[in-house]
């Protein structure tokens, strides 16, 4: 198996395992297909998801291809310019913006933020008439819409924390309008992550276009939406999901007629399958009644989907002897849920063998944490023939010394 024209056993020797592993052009040509899909819309600002995939080089990959950033954090909006990102294509999201990332965005001058919640909106507005500017932006609308998604990756049902209630959306805009410091110019929604089905979406599309039509009717000049993200990618062989040709041809009917500029954020259909998480089998461990267990070096901590979702990724030995096994597929963590498939029928492996996760270019490194002092896993970038380490390795020792012992211990 390759990436690209690098052969993964040789980025395993080079680099050790477990690590990412992100295929530049596969990443480009997404971008491309994306943007075709949406070039009808006329002009429409595509931003990246950060949250997807936050790795500067793979920013720079998607930066490169005309793509701005959806940011939910001043960690992220710093790392969006970093990139290089046009401060004026970063849309800042995310409904919990302290003060401080506020000021953030105003200093950089940003394209947009997307407030979510009136006292949110008073408090920008605040800050940017305290510097004789106006903040630029939509009001994150609620539309009581369910994505049809893991409940986790919902977030356009009245439940979830996200938003101004559309029953609200009325008054909140006419509210936060008005106030000095607030450009208040268009609405924003994300109903969800992983969206095998156009129909939520379309169903979200026709009442923001209504609500569009009433504020438009109350007086207010909207001239820019924010349409979110969404869009789900397979996961499983032989699983087909909405291309972004559908998703475009649908969106073009839905906002006929809108008049303004429209955003869309996707993250993990431009990221997801354009990476892999690369490991090594400890051991083959015999189970009780069950099949055996095929113990990995990567883990719950490098790949957290599958622990908190039940999130399910192909997994493919690297060097495949053409036999197949029955097996349970785990990491080395000291927690049951360290679970990446059970029963699963996959390629026969053994001690010492290499093998893939397959679809783990979003949500994957980002979500990584040191759970049992096992450090941050590595991220390589493939061009063709060559690679780079895009993240280094972050070992326990060097965590550890980032602690310290109080002497009063």
């Amino acid at each position: 198996m390759h990436a690209e024209d690098v052969p993964l056993p040789r980025i395993a020797e080079e680099v050790g395992t477990p690590v990412y592993v992100y295929s530049r052009a596969t990443l480009e040509r997404h971008a491309r297909v994306f943007n075709e899909a949406l070039a009808p819309l006329g002009d429409p600002l595509i931003a990246f998801a950060v949250k997807s995939n936050p790795n500067l080089a793979v920013l720079n990959v998607l930066q490169k291809q005309g793509f701005g950033a959806d940011v939910v954090s001043g960690g992220e909006l710093r790392r969006a310019l970093a990139a290089g990102i046009a401060p004026a294509k970063i849309v800042f999201s995310g409904v919990g913006k302290t003060r401080a990332e506020l000021e953030l965005g105003l200093d950089e001058e940003i394209g947009q933020f997307n407030i979510e919640s009136r006292e949110e909106g008073h408090e920008l507005a605040e800050i940017a008439a305290s510097r004789g500017i106006e903040a630029q932006a939509c009001l994150r609308v609620n539309p009581d819409v369910d994505a049809k998604t893991h409940e986790k990756i919902s977030t356009g049902k009245a439940e979830n924390k996200f938003g101004v209630p559309l029953m609200r959306a009325r008054e909140t805009f006419d509210e936060l309008a008005a106030l000095e410091g607030m450009n208040l110019r268009g609405v924003a929604i994300h109903i969800g992550s992983q969206l095998a089905d156009l129909e939520p979406l379309e169903t979200a599309f026709a009442k923001v276009g209504q609500l569009v039509a009433d504020l438009r009717a109350a007086g207010h000049t909207i001239t820019h939406v924010d349409l979110g993200g969404g869009l789900g990618v397979p996961y499983r062989k032989g699983e087909i999901l909405p291309s972004p040709a559908e998703y475009g041809a649908m969106v073009a009917r839905a906002t006929a007629g809108w008049d303004v500029k429209l955003t869309f954020e996707p993250g993990r259909v431009i990221a997801g399958n354009a990476g892999v998480l690369l490991t090594r089998v400890v051991r083959v461990k015999r189970g009780g009644n069950g099949p055996p267990f095929v113990i990995v070096d990567a883990a719950m901590n490098d790949l957290a989907r599958p622990a908190l979702y039940g999130a399910w990724h192909d997994f493919d030995a690297v060097e495949p002897s053409g036999e197949r096994m029955t097996a349970n597929i785990v990491g080395p963590i000291c927690e049951t849920g360290d679970t990446f498939a059970t029963d699963r029928d996959c390629d026969a492996l053994r001690s010492g063998d290499l093998a893939v996760f397959r679809t783990a270019g979003a949500y994957g490194a980002t979500m990584a944490s040191s759970y049992n002092s096992r450090g941050f896993v590595a991220e390589v970038l493939v061009d063709g023939d060559r690679f780079a380490v895009v993240a280094d390795r972050i070992d326990a020792g060097a965590i550890m010394d980032a602690e310290r012992v109080p002497d009063w211990l």
